[in-house]
């Protein structure tokens, strides 16, 4: 019988237990597998105590199974359950996607300060600060000098995102067709790669920081391609500009598969030397984009 879970457990552990529970459901951790206090408390950064009180909540809620002397299991039938761990206010993760959420439709202020955000979110202040953390290495977010926040230069409104679609149809598609256009088949091999790759990982592996780099450095490589410095400059601007829009949108609508493979049929066109096609795949694809954005 494995111990009981503490009657009133911390915040720090029922985010903790949280963020285990969708990496056991997302197959991080296998059926059958150990899973060590030590690695657990490396892999996500805390000491092994909280660690301990999230296991038993874990082992209540049936992911996990305890052995006396042998430790924690991850239960056979784990990746099917619908874990629904009590405690109060969000995960990391589920912070961290409604910041962006609220952020995309305006209902957050470009500035701000932490003592906000926790009267405006029922989060533990250590949960609010992984999230602004990791929204900040992520490129979303910029400590300001003296007090607070700001979010990173973004597209402000519809009518903006809508521009920039457009903008990104007539600047990309005439890259790909400017007489100094020169083909770097090395870059171009290990983007093809680093998409096919992409694809066939599970979605639950993917997040919107890694699609976003890789979709972001694929028209910023062809952009180079094309020779033309103000088209590369304008590209870089827009993929800084649309960074936020984007993340939204991965969680939002997860697009990344037909994305990879728009740009996978790009990149074919352009390994057989067919520019005019691969200009035309780049219209359809921004047009697809706009239309689902």
């Amino acid at each position: 019988m494995p111990p009981a879970a503490p009657a009133r457990p911390t915040a720090l552990q029922v985010d903790l237990a949280r963020l285990i529970a969708q990496d056991i459901v997302a197959r991080r951790y296998a059926p059958g597998a150990h899973l060590s206090e030590e690695a657990l408390a490396a892999s996500y950064e805390v000491s092994r105590t909280p660690v301990r009180g999230a296991l038993r909540l874990l082992a209540t809620q049936g992911l996990i199974t305890h052995r006396p002397n042998s430790g924690y299991t991850v239960a056979e039938n784990a990746a099917q359950a619908s874990p629904a761990i009590a405690g109060a206010g969000p995960t990391q993760d589920e912070l961290y996607r409604r910041l962006i959420a609220d952020r995309a439709t305006r209902v957050l202020p470009d500035q701000f300060t932490e003592r906000e955000l926790l009267q405006r979110y029922p989060a533990p202040r250590s949960v609010l600060a992984k999230a602004l953390l990791q929204l900040s290495a992520d490129g979303l977010l910029e400590k300001r000098k003296g007090h607070g926040w700001q979010f990173a230069p973004s597209l402000e409104n519809r009518e903006a995102l809508d521009e920039s679609y457009r903008f990104r149809m007539t600047i990309e598609c005439a890259g790909l067709l400017e007489p100094t256009f020169r083909l770097d088949r090395n870059a171009l091999e290990r983007m093809r790669a680093a998409h096919e790759a992409l694809i066939q990982r599970d979605d639950a592996g993917i997040s919107a920081a890694e699609f976003f780099g890789l979709n972001a450095a694929f028209h910023e490589m062809l952009a180079r391609c094309s020779g033309n410095r103000y088209i590369l400059q304008a590209v870089q601007q827009q993929n800084q500009l649309r960074r936020l829009e984007e993340h939204a949108a991965f969680h939002r609508e997860a697009r990344f598969v037909d994305s990879s493979n728009e740009h996978l049929r790009i990149i074919a066109a352009l390994e057989a030397g067919d520019r005019e096609k691969a200009s035309q795949l780049m219209r359809e694809h921004l047009s697809t984009s706009l239309r689902q954005s």
